[in-house]
């Protein structure tokens, strides 16, 4: 595995603090973010300088019950290469439920959500890895979540889980140790007892961050200086591992290029404490990733000789010829997947119950979901802000409450941009915004965006705008 060093997430905001930042060894960008065509002209000038960038995913989902998405899985493909990355990272949530596995409604959580540590749950992350790891240029490695609600009847803790998970897939690990620390204070789980459990050697880099504690309640923000807690779980797994590769996240509220520089010192500083414990003696000490090499070569011999069904079973695979039954498990349609079957279930109805308003499933705890609902209603509000910013603007301050009360009542089914569009149809086809000014700015907005780009100009289409637009104004 390629040492990283020291790194920051590229964020545009702070794109041109980045560049002029002493001693960053590589950056982190998302990767729904980046256009392969199109790169950022800081990222091009980072590369240029020999500064790896390393893409992040967010949406792709690999915990949830669907088969990870093609077009997703090409995208991500397509990012690593336009920037001759070493390694793709995503994360170990599910992001959307529902659909032809339930014949129910698709629905987006616009968040990273956890899954249960059961050994469906596993069956079925370990096979949309495999999946992915086959779809993608370079290697992946996944990222345990922060997660507030405790799924009922899990099986294992979260090491057992990332220790089988990184066993049977050879998948590496990305460690957020601001994520231990979060689910030590909203779960009671262990930090020290996650790392006792994990394969340290499997680790493909770490994330730091900060955040915040409300009402006992700890919010992975993103957007807070790193606590003293976060760095002593850096401090403790540095002392196990030399980690090939740390990396400071902020996603939002930025402070100051100097007050960055500050912490990614204390988290050098922190590495350098932590490693000074680790002697290991020269005849056993392990090469940084020789488990998950290992492991990744048994995965494929396995894949090349062997299909593993959901309950354990196996079908002859390539090399058996023509002989029935050769390469079913990847070829089953979902819908005969037991496993997957009873996963989308448990997730769509955690799912529907946290953005549309329908009960509580049996063994989660109520408050905890209620606090889950109105953290997601308010990211949406806080990313359609981003995505559409005319509308804070025209509605002013009014717009956060609108939304959310909005979001209560109608999850999300599509992207974010998707969902601007909708709050804004709800506002006009609902008659909810009196003053006829504020009527005919967001009806302008809805009308120059809900349709082809750019706008066609064929006399039947601007008609058919003109119509909509009396219409809505009436």
């Amino acid at each position: 595995m390629k040492h990283l060093g020291t790194g920051i997430g590229w964020r545009p905001e702070i794109a041109a603090a980045v560049e002029s930042m002493p001693g960053i060894d590589w950056v982190e960008a998302v990767a729904e973010n980046v256009c392969p065509g199109h790169l950022p002209e800081s990222l091009v000038r980072l590369r240029e300088r020999g500064v790896t960038v390393v893409p992040h995913g967010v949406s792709l989902g690999l915990g949830g019950a669907d088969r990870p998405d093609e077009g997703k899985l090409a995208d991500l493909a397509a990012a690593a290469e336009a920037l001759g990355s070493p390694l793709v990272t995503e994360h170990i949530a599910f992001v959307r439920a529902g659909g032809a596995l339930t014949a129910s409604p698709r629905l987006e959580a616009g968040h990273l959500l956890p899954v249960p540590r059961t050994r469906d749950a596993l069956d079925v992350l370990c096979e949309n890895i495999r999946i992915a790891q086959d779809a993608l240029p370079v290697p992946l490695a996944v990222e345990n979540i922060a997660a507030l609600i405790s799924w009922p009847g899990e099986e294992m803790t979260e090491g057992q889980f990332l220790y089988d998970l990184a066993d049977r897939t050879g998948v590496r690990l990305l460690i957020d140790v601001a994520n231990l620390h979060t689910n030590h204070v909203n779960r009671g789980e262990d930090p020290a007892k996650a790392l006792d459990e994990l394969p340290v050697e499997a680790i493909a880099y770490v994330h730091v961050a900060g955040g915040f504690e409300r009402d006992g309640v700890w919010h992975d923000s993103h957007a807070h200086a790193v606590p003293p807690a976060v760095l002593a779980i850096l401090a403790d797994l540095s002392s196990r591992v030399r980690p090939p590769g740390v990396l400071l996240e902020r996603d939002e509220n930025f402070p100051t290029p100097a007050e960055l520089e500050r912490e990614l010192t204390a988290i050098r500083e922190t590495v350098a404490k932590g490693a000074l414990s680790v002697v290991p003696k020269a005849s056993e000490a392990p090469e940084p990733t020789k488990v998950a090499d290992e492991a990744a070569a048994e995965s494929a011999a396995e894949r090349a000789s062997i299909d593993v069904t959901s309950d354990g079973s196996g079908t002859a695979g390539p090399d058996s010829g023509d002989r029935p039954g050769s390469g079913d498990a990847l070829k089953a349609s979902p819908s005969t997947d037991p496993s997957r079957q009873r996963l989308a279930l448990a997730q769509a109805a955690l799912l529907s119950a946290l953005v549309a308003g329908t009960p509580v499933p049996e063994g989660f705890d109520g408050t905890r979901l209620s606090v889950q609902a109105r953290a997601l209603a308010g990211k949406r509000a806080d990313v359609v802000a981003k995505v559409a910013p005319e509308l804070p603007e025209i509605l002013a301050g009014a717009y956060r409450k609108t939304f959310v009360a909005y979001a209560h009542g109608h999850p999300m089914t599509g992207g974010y941009r998707r969902d601007a569009l909708d709050f804004a149809e709800h506002l006009l086809l609902g008659g909810r915004l009196d003053d006829p000014d504020v009527r005919r700015r967001v009806s302008d907005w809805w009308l120059e965006r809900s349709g082809p780009a750019p706008l066609s100009q064929h006399p039947a289409a601007r008609l058919a705008r003109a119509t909509r637009r009396v219409l809505l104004r009436r």
